[in-house]
């Protein structure tokens, strides 16, 4: 190789290697780009040039560097300034489930988060992200935007001019002085021609139509027919209830055999009890006709299904006093009325003329301040304020104000209240 090639050769590098130092030397590390470009995305946001300053952001936090959290902040703004433009919706719940998926997300963003979906009705992703927040953090502001929203409720188109309260996964209807059973939600299943109709129990209804008195399925097919003089029936539950009898009531199956045991009144069974009635003295029997509570008492309160025991619990009159008795004994202090327990939650009592709460301590839950009230169904109880009815929660707060003309215990999300139109049906949209 000549002197002179290897001369340029070696020259260029000399070049080559000087261009590369220089290069590294003044190469801008993550940091100094992103912070340039929120610096460039600060300047438009101060003449709210939005459009301009989402590029720059978007850039700026795909960078592993200091200012992240502020290039993340300041795009979810640009995006809300811009949300009604296209892809901006969707980019600002994109980065907002990027930062709630974060180990070390906080409560601030599940509460930004929850309070930009509550704000555009779109109620289940606030409440699903209320919900993981508070699993996550634990956080009692996140439980009271929970607690402030969970009851959202739609209102069903059927209506209907009188109902009972709800029975399992049904409930009595009543149109033009005939009756039907419908689902929770107010759905009809078994058609409003009947001029009596006991609960669904067991896959069948008992009802009374022209004067006779027999069983139906769900498909309002004939089942069993009663042939005996039964003259009334109450409502059928653990494939019990009461028939009246030549003026004396028995206990008997749906299938419409009955026992010789009679009484002067029997309620519906409810956790394998019932209320009786048998010399004018009231008590409880179990499904054998059996007295578990003697018939000693003025009163066994009962709900308007006939219903009276529930978690162990029965309410008992003597004289102007209402007693709770639990495994058969008295519990707390004495009150003026009361209604039965349900299933779950507190009963309603009344005291002083106002209703109030318990548990089946005889513990006072809710104070004494409604002009009426039914007992908790579900998270929930009717509650009467003035004229109108609404839902107080098991906190004490009212979760659904009184606007109602009436109302009865919720089941499944549902329940019936009283509108202008007649009995409707509410559903709430977040129901557990």
């Amino acid at each position: 190789m000549k002197r002179s090639t290897r001369i340029f050769l070696l020259l260029g590098l000399v070049i080559v290697f000087a261009v590369s130092w220089v290069v590294v030397l003044t190469a801008k590390s993550p940091a100094q780009l992103q912070a340039e470009l929120v610096e460039q995305a600060a300047g438009y946001f101060k003449d709210e040039i939005y459009v301009l300053a989402a590029p720059l952001l978007e850039e700026a936090v795909e960078y592993n560097a200091p200012r992240t959290a502020e290039a993340e902040n300041m795009l979810k703004t640009a995006y809300l300034e811009m949300i009604e433009q296209s892809g901006n919706l969707r980019n600002y719940i994109s980065l907002l489930d990027k930062q709630m998926g974060r180990a070390d997300a906080g409560s601030d963003i599940f509460k930004e988060a929850a309070e930009f979906y509550l704000g555009r009705a779109m109620l289940s992703d606030a409440y699903a992200v209320l919900k993981e927040g508070i699993a996550r953090t634990q956080s009692e502001e996140l439980i009271a935007i929970y607690e402030n929203n969970r009851y959202a409720y739609r209102i069903a188109y059927n209506t209907y001019d009188d109902v009972t309260m709800y029975f399992g996964s049904t409930i009595g209807v009543c149109r033009r002085g005939l009756w039907g059973i419908a689902s929770t939600g107010g759905g009809l299943f078994i058609p409003c021609e009947y001029d009596k109709v006991g609960t669904f129990s067991g896959s069948r209804a008992i009802v009374k139509k022209n004067g006779m008195i027999y069983a139906i399925d769900s498909n309002a097919n004939r089942i069993a027919l009663l042939k005996s003089n039964a003259s009334d029936f109450g409502n059928l539950a653990n494939d019990r209830m009461p028939l009246l009898v030549d003026g004396k009531w028995h206990i008997a199956s749906g299938e419409f055999v009955f026992s010789d045991a009679t009484f002067d009144w029997a309620g519906t069974f409810a956790g394998g009890y019932a209320a009786a009635l048998q010399g004018g003295k009231w008590g409880l029997i179990d499904m054998l006709g059996n007295w578990v509570i003697p018939a000693e008492y003025d009163g066994v309160l009962m709900d308007e299904l006939g219903r009276s025991f529930a978690r162990g619990a029965v309410f008992v009159k003597q004289g102007y006093s209402v007693t709770l008795l639990v495994d058969g004994a008295p519990v707390g202090e004495a009150f003026d009325d009361a209604m039965p327990f349900g299933n779950e939650g507190y009963a309603a009592v009344k005291k002083h003329g106002k209703w109030g709460f318990i548990d089946t301590t005889g513990k006072v839950m809710i104070d004494f301040q409604f002009d009426d009230a039914l007992s908790f169904g579900q998270h929930l109880a009717a509650v009467k304020q003035g004229d109108n009815w609404g839902y107080v929660s098991l906190q004490g707060k009212m979760a659904i104000e009184p606007i109602f003309l009436g109302a009865k215990s919720f089941a499944n999300g549902n329940a019936p209240v009283r509108t202008e139109a007649g009995w409707q049906f509410i559903s709430l949209l977040e129901y557990r």
